[in-house]
């Protein structure tokens, strides 16, 4: 760090406490949840609760040529958080002003937020959030916008920039901008908005959002289905999504089925190659049409059981056991987390494919998936101390983003491209979109200040 940049003159301009040198502590700040061994070591840990405080932060940094990594709950599976020598780490945790208008169905939150307590707010108006990820729990709505995440019911009801109608953004000179608002429709200059929803923080640090809220969902039927095969339960995928749009259409393998039962002992058939969950929330007969259609296509496929539910602690127990599949797998191992997804047509393939990678290379890897909307994750677990497995498993890694985008389909469906797949982005985007994505980072942050080594 330059001689001319004491971290007290920092510490001075903002409340006593919110710079943190203590080695302790930063070493809790170095890794997300990616887990990346080559996690740098943080020249210094901030935490603002406000915009000023952040653009306070943001001007020392660009006048003394100090890169910034923002850092939300720390769940990011693509290293997005992953901390950089010499960089600060500035955590958005303590950014928690959250207010609701029922006038217009929205909500403006601060980034450190909780999914769940946005969740829960909503709920407490008689409104609905619906973006879900399986972390939904554990993750900061921050975050969720940088990576634009997904979760189980984005089949039918879209992901998260489909609900960001505005945002608050300080940009690497330390300037605040707002781009959007409450209003549904806006048609005033650039879509800007969109632009900072899955940008993972390169070109500014989100300080406010204002979502829209729906309203509450109506109650769902579960449906699920036992295969023999997951090449049938793929095709089964393709049977319903060709007829209806379900409210949640999700994929678990042999393999995370029985780590699942494991941990969680509920009954899960150990002996299925394949699980498919649906959830029709059509109201009335024409929800118990799409249960129907679902439980038919599921036969037509080979089904050996299918059974439907309108319990909703039975249908939430299933949609639990698919949510825990990522920590029940990795009692298994060291996992590396995929995220890759394709054109639906193509997701059978994509299955037989990983299954054949994973053959190849002498590797575990347990397929889940938001099946519905061909995003799926395949889960590579391995012994990072046996270092021929340790180099099949990265091998492995990089084979299922070329399988992906020889597809047609994207290494990242809702988790980000961070600093664990930026190399495979050129091969999907091509070298005029690097191009084009590149100048917009020059032109929004020249010094490159902002979350260093994510994405370009």
């Amino acid at each position: 760090m330059p001689d001319n940049a004491p971290l007290t003159d920092l510490a001075a301009e903002l409340p006593d406490g919110m710079v943190v040198t203590d080695p302790d502590i930063l070493a809790g700040y170095r890794q997300d949840r990616a887990l990346d061994p080559d996690a740098g070591t943080p020249l210094a840990l901030v935490r603002p609760s406000t915009t000023a405080q952040v653009q306070t932060i943001i001007r020392w940094c660009a006048s003394h040529g100090i890169k910034v990594v923002t850092r939300g709950a720390g769940t990011s599976l693509s290293g997005g958080s992953t901390a950089v020598d010499g960089a600060l780490v500035l955590s958005t945790e303590r950014m928690r002003d959250l207010s609701v208008d029922t006038a217009t169905r929205t909500a403006t939150v601060q980034p450190g937020l909780l999914n769940t307590e946005v969740k829960a707010a909503a709920v407490a108006h008689g409104l609905w959030y619906p973006p879900d990820p399986s972390s939904f729990e554990i993750c900061s709505i921050g975050g969720n916008v940088a990576t634009n995440a997904g979760g189980l019911c984005c089949v039918k009801y879209g992901v998260t920039v489909d609900y960001v109608l505005g945002l608050e953004v300080v940009l690497a000179d330390g300037r605040a901008i707002r781009v959007g608002g409450r209003q549904i429709k806006d048609s005033a200059g650039l879509p800007l908005t969109k632009l900072f929803v899955g940008s993972e923080g390169v070109l500014g640090i989100i300080t406010e959002i204002t979502l829209r809220l729906l309203p509450a969902q109506p109650p769902a039927c579960t449906v699920v289905g036992v295969f023999p095969s997951v090449t049938e339960a793929g095709r089964a995928v393709l049977a319903v999504t060709d007829q209806i749009r379900p409210a949640m259409l999700e994929f678990m393998d042999a393999v995370a089925v029985n780590a699942v039962e494991d941990m969680m002992t509920m009954g899960l058939p150990r002996e299925a190659a394949a699980l498919l969950i649906a959830q029709s929330d059509a109201p009335g007969p024409a929800g118990a049409e799409e249960v129907a259609l679902i439980q038919a296509a599921f036969e037509a496929h080979g089904a050996t059981e299918c059974f439907s539910t309108d319990d909703p602690a039975e249908g939430e127990a299933f949609t639990a056991a698919r949510r825990a599949a990522i920590p029940a797998v990795e009692r298994l191992g060291s996992l590396l987390l995929e995220d890759v997804g394709v054109p639906l047509p193509a997701l059978p393939d994509l299955i037989d494919g990983v299954a054949e990678i994973a053959a190849t290379q002498d590797v575990t890897i347990s397929v889940i998936a938001h099946a519905g909307d061909g995003n799926t994750h395949p889960l590579i677990a391995y012994d990072p101390t046996d270092a021929a497995q340790h180099d099949r498993a990265q091998a492995a890694f990089g084979q299922i983003m070329d399988l992906a985008i020889s597809l047609g389909g994207t290494i990242t469906g809702e988790h980000g491209v961070g600093r664990l797949k930026k190399a495979w982005l050129p091969d999907q985007v091509g070298p005029d979109v690097m191009q084009v994505t590149a100048a917009i980072k020059a032109a929004l942050d020249p010094d490159g200040l902002l979350n260093p080594g994510v994405l370009l």
